[in-house]
């Protein structure tokens, strides 16, 4: 049997394990499963003859229309397909297809032209091993007194895309590198300043090695793992998170049930943790709040402006993958308590499953008091303790670590944080130097100024599809209507249309906006709604002008409100990777859709400004931020009065919650 005959032969057997009814499918958000995954490779592989220079960008679920997965009943037929973005390194040509798992066939194939589909891990490998295996880069890190290029990171960067005419269709990194005084040494403490070997990355080539001028490597390591750090604080005493019986959720496949929450979870290379169909139980009913919520884009630019820092930014979640980078999670050190853990399957480059080990956690946490009031008349004391729910993952991007965590407490209120922490990217300077566009760590060494901007998409169903945003604000009443002048309320302004819902934070008006449907009220005559709580915020620092900016123009409002589609994903647009600029939300809400009372998509940035301390090396202890959604007027009263007393830790299991003294 010749080889062609072998992996047609293997194909066919993989083909084989595609039909869903084999695999136990329970609802159409399902991720796939290592063998879907494996059989969609497979068909493609078998029904477009690829050559061995295409690569395996993402395999991920083609996720079924909405009105499907929102009338689906246990027992229904599931059709299931699966997105697939290739690339052919061979003629830099780019291919999204549809295969339908159900039918075992190719449904679509198109050709994406000139767009750049994000940095494969696989890359990051061979980038490295190609830059070391440069002589014009051994030549330059020799003039730096570096003899062995064994000891050398590669970190390799997005180009961005700056006009110039030479780079215009190249698959490009352009590598930041760092050497290490020993395998284990912290690399990061060292950067090999002003070398920056150009990659095109489809023929794993250096097609020139940028030399900016030697600058000393700065003098002192950053070292902080156990073989360095010979003396531990000797006063901590165990602290130990008990559940003897057990967490108070049930997982049935990725759907999650605690308390009155029902959650259904997702897993993307591209976005990580995705969540769908999140409803809270009001009496009978199931009230739905929003059907799918994830993280769209990242970006970080960096502020320093010279020759060889100016490109330095980076689009996380389009140019290289948030979730492909998530970390295996670890007990007692990434999360403490009763855990459950779900695993994450995407692919190498070509097509083979990879499994990242316990890629998502699940618990529950004490998060202090719930509510509280003591009446003084009759001496009695009600206190309840508030506990929430955690779905998270970690994912590290070269030298930075980013938690991604989703809060739901049991009062209705849901957040959303982002924990930033790892290592600076760092930078030499000159001995004496007091660099302006930065902070000195360690002597000689610069971590430059940067921001973190988030943004998350939020397909939003308060109460039913069909929704409203209104813009509140805090004011003071007008002066006739004002004679003591201590009157001010909220005051609510409807954003009817993409372009008048382009707003901006603003926290000397208690700035919020509220997510409503018209057509539900409460109680007391408010229509159902949901409000958005901004947190820790600013806007780029970078001038329109930048081409940061132009590639990311979400960054340059903090909401966005947009009528749902099942194409509109991404705030940068599908492919952000070297792209011009303008794609995404910038595009999209050009046509000034209406977006009154009707199926909408709420999309909320928040930003980070890192300037960065000495207490920040060598590694970086967690900053936090991100958002709030909190229910207004969606329920009739606290839906956490029936929370009930807790029991004492220790001695009477009598309730210490409801006292009388």
């Amino acid at each position: 049997m010749t080889l062609a005959q072998e992996k047609t032969k293997e194909n066919e057997k993989n083909i084989s394990s595609a039909d869903p009814s084999s695999t136990g499918i329970s609802h159409p958000l399902e991720p796939l499963t290592p063998d879907e995954i494996t059989a969609a490779v497979a068909i493609v592989k078998a029904q477009k003859s690829l050559a061995a220079s295409v690569r395996f960008n993402t395999v991920t679920l083609k996720e079924p229309p909405k009105q499907t997965v929102l009338s689906f009943t246990p027992g229904d037929r599931i059709d299931r397909e699966a997105f697939i973005i290739l690339l052919d390194n061979a003629t830099a040509k780019t291919y999204e297809a549809v295969v339908s798992l159900t039918q075992r066939q190719v449904k679509s194939w198109l050709h994406i032209p000139n767009v750049q589909p994000a940095i494969m891990l696989d890359e990051f490998i061979e980038c490295e091993q190609a830059v070391k295996a440069n002589l014009d880069f051994q030549a330059a890190i020799a003039k730096r007194g570096i003899t062995d290029p064994d000891l050398v990171m590669v970190d390799p960067w997005s180009a961005g895309n700056y006009g110039i005419e030479e780079e215009a269709g190249l698959r490009l990194s352009r590598a930041l590198c760092w050497v290490r005084a020993n395998p284990t040494d912290h690399g990061y403490a060292r950067p090999i300043e002003g070398v920056i070997p150009v990659v095109d990355l489809n023929k794993m080539e250096v097609i020139r090695v940028e030399d900016y001028g030697v600058i000393p490597l700065p003098p002192k390591d950053g070292n902080y793992t156990p073989e360095y750090i010979k003396h531990y604080r000797t006063d901590i005493k165990p602290l130990e998170i008990v559940q003897p019986e057990g967490p108070s959720f049930e997982v049935n496949d990725h759907e999650i049930r605690w308390q009155k929450w029902k959650i259904r979870i997702g897993f993307t290379p591209r976005e990580g943790l995705v969540l769908y169909d999140v409803t809270y139980r009001d009496g009978d009913s199931e009230r739905p709040i929003f059907y799918r919520a994830s993280l769209a884009e990242m970006t970080v630019p960096y502020g320093d402006p010279q020759p060889h820092h100016y490109r330095k930014n980076a689009f996380d979640v389009g140019e290289y993958g948030i979730g492909s980078l998530a970390n295996s999670l670890t007990l007692g050190c990434d999360c403490l308590g009763e855990i459950y853990y779900f695993d994450g399957f995407i692919t190498n480059s070509r097509g083979e499953v990879a499994k990242i080990e316990n890629a998502i956690c699940l618990h529950e946490e004490d998060f202090g008091i719930l509510w509280k009031h003591m009446d003084w008349r009759t001496e009695q004391t009600e206190v309840r303790r508030s506990r929430r729910l955690v779905i998270s993952f970690i994912a590290t991007v070269g030298n930075y670590e980013y938690g991604f965590y989703w809060y739901f407490y049991q009062d209705g209120t849901i957040q959303y944080e982002v924990k930033l922490t790892g290592v600076l990217s760092t930078a030499a300077v000159p001995p004496g130097e007091m660099p302006k566009y930065g902070t000195l760590v360690a002597p000689q060494l610069c971590a430059p100024i940067h921001q973190h901007i988030f943004n998350v998409r939020i397909d939003m169903a308060i109460d039913g599809t069909n929704n409203s945003v209104y813009e509140v604000d805090i004011v003071p009443e007008d002066d006739h209507q004002n004679p003591y002048g201590n009157a001010f309320y909220a005051k609510s302004t409807l954003l009817p249309t993409e372009k008048a819902a382009q707003r901006r934070i603003d926290p000397m008006k208690s700035r919020y906006w509220k997510i409503v449907n018209p057509s539900k009220t409460n109680e007391m005559g408010y229509p159902t709604a949901y409000k958005l709580m901004p947190g820790e915020n600013t806007l780029p620092m970078a001038t329109p002008n930048a081409s940061v900016i132009h590639r990311a123009k979400y960054m340059s409002q903090h909401l966005w409100v947009t009528p749902y589609s099942a194409d509109e994903n991404f705030p940068a647009g599908n492919y952000p990777n070297q792209h011009p600029g303008g794609d995404g939300l910038p595009q999209w809400t050009q046509a000034d859709r209406p977006i009154e009372d009707t199926d909408i998509v709420v999309w909320y940035t928040f930003a980070h400004s890192h300037s960065p301390r000495a207490e920040d090396w060598p590694v970086m202890p967690v900053a936090t931020l991100g958002f709030k959604l909190k229910p207004l007027n969606f329920f009739n009263e606290n839906p956490a009065n029936d929370v009930p007393p807790s029991p004492k830790n220790h001695g009477s299991k009598k309730a210490c919650c409801t006292l009388k003294s």
